[in-house]
Parts: structure tokens; sequence; C-alpha cells
């Protein structure tokens, strides 16, 4: 019975004959996404929030948590996986004309926003040389918008 379900669920399910592996890419960020929900709630057991610490967390992560290394090397390559899979999802929708789908697109966009601010969020996380800058490049970005942008950087 386990071999005629997974024959009536994959082989023979019917399909578009338009359909390329350019739509695999929504599948992708799904299981992108997974890895990233799970690798970064194990991060976040032993990470400290403290902007006196929390460097030295991700050292004590990397260094004395069994595994930390390769979790959080995951997480910081599953993030890069992740927006190359969003990029080529958004270039396949650009490319077959999903943008005319108004309702569809617009909530992709908003998709797309929130998901770069959660990444500029876990960028500036770890609290190193890297996330100081990127913080400041992004805030000084946030201030020149005018009448709200001192109060955007207020509230990050």
């Amino acid at each position: 019975p386990l071999m005629k379900i997974i024959n009536h669920s994959f082989i023979d399910l019917p399909a578009p004959s338009n359909i390329s592996a350019w739509w695999n890419f929504g599948s992708l960020l799904g299981m992108c996404l997974i890895i990233q929900i799970l690798t970064g709630l194990f991060l976040a057991m032993h990470y400290t929030s403290d902007t006196l610490t929390a460097f030295s967390s991700v050292a004590h992560i990397c260094r004395d948590v069994n595994y930390g290394w390769l979790i959080r090397n995951l997480h910081a390559n599953g993030a890069s996986m992740f927006f190359m899979c969003l990029f080529l999802h958004v270039g396949r929708g650009i490319y077959y004309g999903s943008y005319l789908y108004k309702e569809t697109w617009n909530i992709g966009v908003i998709l797309m926003l929130t998901v770069m601010a959660t990444a500029f969020v876990g960028y500036v996380l770890p609290w190193g040389q890297m996330s100081f800058w990127g913080a400041t490049v992004i805030t000084n970005l946030l201030s020149a918008i005018p009448y709200i942008g001192n109060t955007l950087v207020e509230w990050i």
C-alpha cells in the first residue's frame, strides 16, 4: 500500500505541460526556511543578546557547544541559499509574468521586504565589527528618508 500511495502522489499526479525546474524554487524556499528556523532555534538556546556579551556567546557556540560550529555554519550558509532561491524565484516570476496577478505579487513583495528586514536583524545579532558597521550603514540610509527617517532610526 505504501508504494501505491507514493505512485498516486508523485508519479501519476497530473502536471501542466509547461512545468520545468524553475518551478522548484518555491519549495526550496520552504525547505530553506525550515532549516533556518530549526538552526536558529538551536543557536538561540546558547545566544546572549546583551551587546557586551553577544560576540562572546557566538564564539562560545562555535567553540564549546557540541556541533555548534556546524549549526552556525548551516545557519549562515542557509541564509545565503535562502536568498539565492528567493532571487531565482522572483526572477522566474518576472520571466513568466506572475506580476500580472496583482494580489499574489503584492504579497510576494511584502514577504520579500519582511525577509530582508529579518536578514538584517540576523546579520546584526553577532555584534561583531561587520555587524556594527552594517547596522551603521542601514541606519544612515534610513535617516535619509524625508519626514520619517529619524523616527525610523530611533525605532530600529
